[in-house]
């Protein structure tokens, strides 16, 4: 059998990821390879690690990706300074809280949880009493749970956990370069974000970030692997179980991200072209002009949205700037909305999980795809989708009630 050329549809995304990836984000992938030692790419992994210090907006020291998807970042830094034993506090108020439980579980942590309603967050007083009553040694949460379009305030959880002696884990894969993420000041330990989202590269790589307090557990666990170890590496006095897993062994990692350059694995170089690009086209854009942006487009979203008469899921000081979600009017197919929206006209929106599956949509307004003409696109689509399947809307007041708010906001 004969296969033709690989030739993808176009599609307008609007999903809460993967997004639209910026096209000279697709350019830079089309770089040459270099050999990962090479001076020329060495310094290239310099440039992204200090440009993801930016985004994250911290000081740290150790700001660089794990090779593969957002959970390979959260499993690197989760198995890194989890041992068996080890009392792991987790608030749940979505489907990616359970990702964390699913995680810290595997590599035998004491997981005491807390859970609230799905489209609610949590009294960052409510989880601070929990702390103190676990004396947990990791709390791990999630900064944008975009299975429900709602966003946890960090900062006093955070101050609270420097306080009590705890690492604050957080989850930051749907929020980097969307909103804010203040890892230093909100004193959070470790930071996971994701490229899919709001940075608007390809999935493939997760960018994290730790301060000085995750290294030192870390390197308590280091084990260089016997067939680059050093002399030294072999003397190394070890004070805790080695890390459990080779390949998301942060101690080694490390030790690849910096001059020692260890050969721990090769990279994936197209893919650092990639994050090397998206990240500076967020520092180019400059972070609060693109958070302004992003809430720009969500505040049109939302107003089209409304004027066919829908109702929100989540609203507020609790909504989640880069995911809005939509409760599904009564006797309406969800998926099948869904489905004629990206048949006839080339449009991606989500649906749910769990106890929201069927019962809203969720539509994205991330990176390259948070823009004008993408908003106006989804709200024709969704409305003429709606309209088709017999949904009791206000047919013809999406688009000119964004127009008027678009010319409005210049």
């Amino acid at each position: 059998m004969a296969y033709k050329e690989l030739c993808a549809p176009k599609r307008t995304i609007m999903t809460p990821g993967p997004v639209e990836a910026d096209p000279r984000v697709l350019r830079a992938l089309s770089t040459p390879i270099l050999g990962q030692f090479d001076p020329a790419f060495t310094e290239m992994m310099n440039e992204t690690m200090d440009m993801l210090r930016g985004v994250f907006q911290t000081s740290n020291k150790w700001a660089f990706p794990i090779d593969g998807t957002s959970r390979s970042g959260l499993e690197a830094v989760l198995s890194s300074v989890i041992e068996k034993g080890d009392k792991v506090l987790i608030p749940i108020y979505g489907r990616f809280g359970y990702l964390l439980t699913e995680i810290c579980e595997r590599y035998g942590a004491d997981i005491h949880i807390m859970e609230c309603e799905w489209g609610d967050v949590f009294n960052p007083e409510d989880v601070i009493e929990q702390i103190k009553q676990v004396q947990p040694k990791i709390v791990a949460m999630v900064h944008g749970e975009t299975s429900t379009g709602a966003i946890q305030p960090l900062k006093e959880i955070g101050h609270a956990c420097r306080a009590l002696d705890a690492l604050f884990i957080v989850d930051a894969v749907a929020t980097i370069g969307g909103t804010e993420v203040l890892t230093d000041e909100w004193c959070l330990d470790a930071v996971i974000g994701g490229t899919q989202k709001c940075l608007s590269v390809p999935s493939g790589m997760a960018p994290i970030t730790f301060n000085d307090r995750v290294e030192a557990v870390i390197n308590s666990r280091k084990k260089v692997e016997k067939g680059i170890a050093t002399e030294s590496d072999h003397a190394y006095e070890r004070k805790h179980s080695p890390i459990s897993s080779n390949y998301f062994d942060i101690s080694q990692l490390m030790d690849y991200w910096s001059p020692r350059r260890l050969n721990h694995h090769t990279e994936a170089t197209t893919m650092l072209y990639a994050l090397r690009e998206g990240v500076r086209l967020v520092l180019e854009e400059g972070l609060e002009n693109r958070f302004k942006r992003h809430r720009l487009h969500e505040e049109a979203l939302i107003a089209g949205i409304k004027a066919m008469g829908l109702e929100l899921f989540v609203e507020g000081e609790k909504k989640l700037p880069v995911v809005t979600c939509i409760k599904v009017p009564e006797g309406i197919d969800a998926d099948s909305v869904r489905s004629l929206m990206l048949s006839e006209f080339g449009v991606e929106i989500a649906s749910s999980f769990g106890p929201l599956q069927g019962k809203i949509w969720r539509i994205g307004s991330m990176g390259y795809s948070c823009q004008k003409k993408n908003v106006l696109f989804v709200l024709a689509a969704f409305e003429a989708a709606l309209i088709y399947h017999g949904a009791a809307i206000k047919a013809g007041d999406a688009i000119q009630t964004v127009l008027s708010f678009y010319k409005r906001e210049g």
